[in-house]
């Protein structure tokens, strides 16, 4: 039944993760929206994440690229466009095509992968182009070319509602993709569905697992191939589909017994028990529908695409695949990384699904009319950065990533980009990291973001929908895919690129699809190659394959038909586990990277939302309490975590989340949001000789804690510059920003500080100089502009309390004085744990305290936990404590 929305409702889809939730966004008239989950959606049936929930603050326009700028300067489009298109033309003339490079982004719309791809690769002829997605989901892209002929994901969401037992490996799930795991919940509850999470790090998804597997770093091939082995010796194989459908078992089971031969050999390798092994083991043997899901633990590491085989290999080996409830199922990171694959994003690939056999390049060719198509494979991302610092790339072009904190060994990026003689980025954010660096020519191109940009996406279950435009476009920023069809005009390619619609480029992407198809290629969405365009606009979400003739599928493989040559699948004999980098007596921990719950990359987007900001306000480092113990770090201390590429300074977070020997540095502060903590800096990032993925998840380091005289925070109602020499982190708070800050000066020098930002008004101080501390109030007037606490650095100030009262524009008498005296005049919320619903600590464990002795309980007296559900591990494990504290 079709849910009735007001008129000027826009349903449109989510721009972070690979997930895909619809979203109804209602414009509020003044560049805002209301936001809320699409009911109809099948991704999301309504539920949306924090992040998805909080999309409507993210929306102003601070810190936006509004204008062309060549070298710092403001220019017209047509100027902008001119400098792009000669430094283009100049690179190939000198120093061929092959000079030139695009670096692309899964948070483009399929229809600016589409264009991008088409310019490059066919007309002006550099097979160097390739995509963050590489540093995402590439492993898992070689896997299932590898295993199916295809990059294909055979299942779809309704299978985690139908499994009996789901396997998440290498994934947090709870965080990463939450509306996927609050499926798998409610399986659990509705009909039993067991949960067994593996994974180095003991994550919120592995506080609600039924079974948790600490593996080694590195290690999955091991248990992989130990089950697989197992599959084997206790006669659980699917014999007749492996005897029909597959080829290569026996080399892939010799194999796995040199790796896995017995349980023994598994618990050595994986630092698991035999015991935990023989459980998850016995669970998947006895199990006929299995999911297993896997995400950035398997795909960022050297040995990424081995690992994923050794998935699939199981899958294969029991015939579960394709079925109901059943199969691998690879968890994408981005909204569109899976519309990038379909265009050719990455740089091993041309479009449609289609690689570089002498027929498929003739294919596009042809269907491209294009004089300059590739023939072969180009550089990978990390392979393509290296190039430039070699002097091989002249002319680069970056388009909605931010690789400067993203990639690895980022540092050397930085110092490469200044090399190039063309640097353009098409960014959104004036401020980005990226966007900042510069070339011997830099050009930034303002891009619309979402809500102001029309295209499609394409999810993790292969679902299309549609990115729907509700708001202007803001200054003079243009849609991706024109300001590339301009660019393909202006080099001479007028008739290719007389594109005057996203759905003109979306009928030539599924036109493609199709060509010279007839079921020889798996991505085939000719069904929608005559879209008209009102239909487009109204086209609601659709999986693929949907050709011409027949319908769309749900789920591919249940009749054993792969896209290999001979129709088989096929197993793969994977190499022994090993970490890219071993640890030395100088780097003697193992430093993993990921994300946390509330932000999203480089937190372009996320970081304007004070609900988000608020869970975890500063980069942090997870430490086991051993070895805070033994490297002297206090929690809520400052570290210095050092590799053999850089270092960084982060907040100590001691938890036996983490294994002895291990480190957790999240991936999203940059620059522009901290002092020194971007992760990209540290991590040497080995590819994976199949995929080209890089190692993100296991990087020698050393950490050591780092003194500072004081702690404090600054909120002000704009950003300011902290001084040189502070250690600082920004986040938004309500009513402006706040700067949470160590540094080594004295309390003197910070209020003279003080008094210099803040000249012409008027300030409250409270000092205490001999014992280090210092407090300031500034106003205009009646209104509160600014507020600062310093305090010696064992002795941090709480911000909670001030923030409440910062929210408050002009605060009253007993708010003043509680502002220098540090003493709450009122009670506040504590820090932030359900940010959909804004609600804190100290209201939780309020709750608890009257009477809410459950999660339920909790979320009926105070809403925490009843929207997305991924602080429910939280909840669950601050209710022992309370429940304890209010009985004694």
């Amino acid at each position: 039944m079709t849910v009735p929305v007001p008129e000027q409702t826009v349903r449109t889809t989510c721009p972070y993760c690979g997930v895909g939730c619809g979203v109804l966004a209602t414009p509020d008239g003044q560049g805002g929206a209301g936001i809320a989950g699409d009911p109809e959606h099948p991704a999301n049936l309504g539920r949306l994440c924090s992040k998805g929930s909080a999309l409507g603050e993210t929306l102003s326009l601070e810190n936006r690229l509004l204008h062309p700028q060549v070298d710092g300067v403001r220019q017209s489009w047509e100027s902008a466009l001119g400098t792009v298109a000669g430094g283009l033309r100049k690179a190939a003339e000198r120093h061929g095509p092959d000079a030139i490079a695009f670096y692309l982004s899964g948070q483009l719309l399929t229809e600016d992968y589409y264009v991008a791809n088409k310019l490059a690769k066919g007309f002006i002829g550099t097979p160097h182009v390739d995509t963050n997605s590489r540093l995402c989901m590439s492993s898992a892209v070689a896997a299932h070319r590898r295993a199916f002929g295809s990059d294909t994901v055979p299942g779809c969401y309704e299978d985690l509602d139908e499994a009996d037992l789901i396997v998440l490996t290498g994934s947090n799930t709870a965080w990463c993709h939450p509306i996927l795991f609050r499926r798998m919940v409610d399986a659990r509850t509705r009909r039993g569905t067991k949960l067994v999470v593996i994974d180095p790090r003991k994550t919120q998804t592995g506080e609600e697992a039924d079974l948790f597997l600490g593996i080694r770093p590195g290690s999955d091939t091991a248990l992989f191939s130990g089950l697989l082995v197992h599959l084997a010796d206790t006669g659980a194989l699917d014999a007749r589909y492996v005897a029909d459908h597959t080829a290569g078992f026996d080399a892939a089971l010799d194999r796995a017994r040199l790796i896995a031969p017995n349980r023994a050999a598994v618990a050595a390798l994986t630092g698991l028990t035999e015991a935990e092994i023989g459980g998850f083991y016995d669970l998947f043997t006895r199990t006929e529908r299995v999911v297993t899901a896997f995400s950035m633990g398997v795909n960022q590491s050297a040995q990424g695409t081995d690992k994923a085989n050794a998935i699939l290999n199981c899958h294969l080996a029991t015939g579960r695949i394709g079925r109901s409830g059943m199969g691998p199922f690879s968890l994408t990171g981005q909204p569109n990384a899976m519309g990038g694959r379909e265009v050719g994003g990455l740089a091993n690939m041309l479009a449609a699904h289609m690689h570089f056999a002498p027929e498929e390049v003739d294919r596009v060719r042809r269907f491209w009319r294009a004089p300059n198509i590739i023939t072969g494979e180009g550089m990978k991302a990390v392979a393509l950065f290296e190039a430039i610092q070699r002097g091989k790339i002249k002319a680069l072009w970056v388009m909605g990533t931010n690789p400067l904190v993203s990639m690895p060994r980022a540092d050397l990026i930085r110092e490469a980009v200044s090399k190039l003689d063309l640097y353009v980025v098409s960014e959104v954010m004036a401020d980005s990291d990226t966007a900042r660096a510069t070339g011997r020519k830099t050009v930034l191109l303002p891009a619309l973001a979402w809500g102001e940009k029309d295209g499609t996406v394409t999810n993790s279950e292969r679902r299309i929908s549609r990115q729907r435009r509700f708001l202007k476009a803001p200054g003079e920023a243009r849609p991706d895919w024109a300001v590339l069809a301009d660019v393909g005009r202006r080099l001479g390619h007028g008739q290719a690129f007389s594109f005057t619609s996203a759905a003109a480029v979306f009928r030539q992407h599924a036109g493609l699809s199709a060509f010279e198809n007839n079921g020889s290629r798996d991505f085939d969405i000719g069904g929608l190659a005559d879209i008209s365009d009102a239909a487009y606009e109204a086209n609601r979400p659709v999986q693929w394959p949907l050709p011409k003739r027949g319908g769309t599928k749900a789920r591919l493989f249940a009749d054993g038909r792969f896209y290999t040559f001979d129709g088989r699948a096929r197993f793969v004999a994977v190499q022994p586990p090993a970490l890219a980098q071993a640890v030395s007596e100088a780097r003697p921990l193992v430093l993993n990277t990921g994300r946390i719950r509330d932000h999203w990359h480089t937190m372009t987007r996320t970081g304007k939302s004070q609900r988000l900001s608020a869970h975890r306000a500063v980069p942090f480092c997870e430490v086991h309490p051993d070895d805070a113990a033994r490297y002297g770090l206090a929690d809520g201390g400052i570290a210095a975590v050092s590799t053999e590429h850089g270092s960084a300074e982060l907040e100590v977070m001691v938890t036996p989340s983490v294994a002895p020997g291990s480190l957790f540095m999240p991936m999203h502060w940059s620059d522009a949001t901290a002092s020194r903590a971007r992760v990209g800096a540290l991590v040497r990032g080995v590819p994976d000789p199949v995929s080209g993925q890089p190692e993100l998840k296991a990087t020698p380091a050393s950490v050591a804690p780092v003194a500072y005289r004081a702690r404090g925070y600054l909120l002000t109602r704009e950003g300011v510059a902290p001084p040189e020499g502070w250690w600082w982190a920004r986040a938004a708070v309500t009513g402006g920003w706040g700067l949470l800050f160590a540094t080594q000066e004295g309390s003197r020098a910070v209020a003279m500080l003080m008094r210099g930002l803040f000249q012409g008004y008027e300030l409250a101080e409270y000092a205490d100089h001999a014992r280090g501390r210092y407090r300031c109030a500034v106003y205009d007037g009646a209104r509160l502009v600014a507020c600062l606490a310093y305090a010696p650095a064992e002795q941090k100030p709480d911000w909670e309390a001030a923030k409440a009262l910062f929210a408050a524009d002009a605060p009253d008498a007993p708010e003043r004085r509680a502002l220098l005296s540090g003493r709450a005049a009122t009670a506040a919320a504590g820090p932030v744990v359900c940010a959909c619903h804004g609600v804190g600590l100290d209201a939780i464990t309020a709750a608890i305290g009257a009477g809410a002795h459950s999660v339920e309980a909790v979320g009926a007296a105070c809403r925490a936990g009843t929207n997305c559900g991924s602080c429910i591990p939280e909840i669950r494990k601050l209710l022992p404590a309370a429940l304890a504290r209010s009985a004694a």
